[in-house]
């Protein structure tokens, strides 16, 4: 098996494009970008994911929006819970995402993907400055008092297993390019986020 893999990987040639990232981006009037949002289930990731992706294609930027969820119903719907799969999910959507920049695009990804090693992990499958991770900062009492779909619920009451806050670690962006406060209304947190993509010359101003 090993030797057929090797033999495989050596018939297997990356292609470059006649149109470059440089030709697509010139063309969106924009650069391509991940904003990898991360924090706890119900901390308000996929919300402000989701307005931030409205207010950027209000102005014409060209993005699209990754949900953990969403992923999980296609490209990853063979993975589990585990440590392992966790980690091959954010490897599968990492890979997407870098495609995605290659296309112009401005990515906004929302998982909770609590590993640190994850996450960096995505980072060095991109340029530098291509990613940036932002951490939607909410306190575990209030994400599980909000509890939108129910799951904290379920894992304190031993129904959910491995968890993450509850009996699955997450661990927190110790150098976050983006901390937002995540008990913010989002109509606080979009303006933040589009002042950042301005300031680092990835939208116009």
């Amino acid at each position: 098996m090993a030797s057929n893999m090797a033999l495989q990987d050596e018939n297997i040639v990356w292609h470059p494009h006649a149109v470059t990232r440089a030709d697509r981006e010139k063309q969106h009037g924009h650069r391509g970008v991940v904003l990898w949002f991360t924090g706890l289930s119900g901390s308000g990731k996929s919300t402000v994911a989701g307005a931030l992706e409205q207010a950027l294609f209000s102005l014409g930027v060209s993005t699209y929006l990754l949900d953990g969820d969403n992923v999980r119903h296609g490209l990853c719907r063979d993975l589990g819970f585990s440590d392992d799969d966790r980690r091959e999910n954010i490897r599968r959507v990492g890979e997407v995402a870098k495609l995605m920049v290659d296309a112009g695009q401005v990515v906004l990804t929302a998982f909770i993907s609590p590993h640190r090693a994850e996450r960096q992990m995505v980072r060095e499958l991109l340029d530098n400055g291509q990613f940036i991770e932002v951490f939607v900062d909410t306190p575990l009492a209030i994400c599980e008092a909000r509890d939108p779909k129910g799951l904290y619920k379920k894992a304190r009451a031993g129904e959910l297993k491995n968890f993450t806050g509850i009996d699955s670690v997450y661990e927190p962006p110790l150098e976050a390019d983006i901390h937002l406060d995540g008990e913010q209304l989002v109509t606080h947190l979009v303006p933040q986020l589009l002042a950042v993509l301005r300031g680092r010359g990835i939208i116009n101003p």
